[in-house]
């Protein structure tokens, strides 16, 4: 019998979708400051984070359901999951701002779903083939197929931060180029320090291939 894998955090995924150093600052180091996007997403939360059971229209809602997946070693809770026809488990997730994210941050949110997804599969035995990202400022959902390609990226990166974890190594920052709104809205930024690394890691290369250094 296969040693039980130690679990992770579903929110781990989503950060490290945005970016494995975020990741690794909040998983690895432990570490975590708010700013006025986190303290929107908490408010945005308050509610469903409140374990509770109620059915409305005929079905049956579960708040904060906890969730997890023995074989992808994956652990957290769900906000919402309406229970549909047949019993089928549809995740809602709770999301602060608008539906109108970059195609690049919507994809963050995706991962994360459909790892609930995947765990509510795990747990009852019912396929799930979509569940919907519920959006605080547009009060509108998205609604988000669990498609292969999401399902291939749930275990690709739950590997990827395994390996972050067990290795102890704090990733490199974003590159420049695909930093500049991600580091802005980011929290962590202060102890990150992007450009000071940047800068270190350039200088550091440069005298690696500098013959005269």
């Amino acid at each position: 019998m296969e040693d039980a894998l130690d679990p992770i955090p579903l929110s781990a995924l989503q950060h490290w979708q945005y970016c494995p150093r975020q990741c690794g600052l909040i998983h690895l180091e432990q570490v975590f400051d708010d700013n006025v996007h986190t303290l929107r997403g908490q408010a945005v939360h308050a509610k469903a984070d409140q374990p509770g059971v109620e059915t409305a229209k005929g079905v049956r809602v579960e708040r904060a359901l906890p969730l997890w997946h023995d074989a992808l070693g994956l652990i957290g809770k769900a906000d919402v999951v309406e229970f549909v026809a047949g019993g089928v488990p549809y995740p809602v997730e709770y999301k602060h701002g608008s539906r109108h994210k970059a195609a690049d941050i919507a994809a963050c949110d995706d991962l994360q779903l459909a790892a609930q997804a995947l765990c509510l599969e795990a747990m009852l035995g019912k396929h799930v083939n979509e569940g919907a990202l519920y959006y605080a400022s547009s009060r509108r959902r998205r609604v988000v197929p669990i498609t292969v390609q999401l399902r291939t990226a749930v275990a690709q990166t739950a590997d990827a931060v395994r390996q972050m974890l067990a290795s102890g190594q704090l990733p490199l920052p974003l590159a420049p180029e695909q930093s500049a709104r991600r580091c802005k809205a980011c929290s962590l930024s202060d102890r990150c320090q992007p450009q000071a690394t940047h800068a270190c890691v350039a200088a550091a290369r440069a005298a690696l291939f500098d013959p005269d250094a």
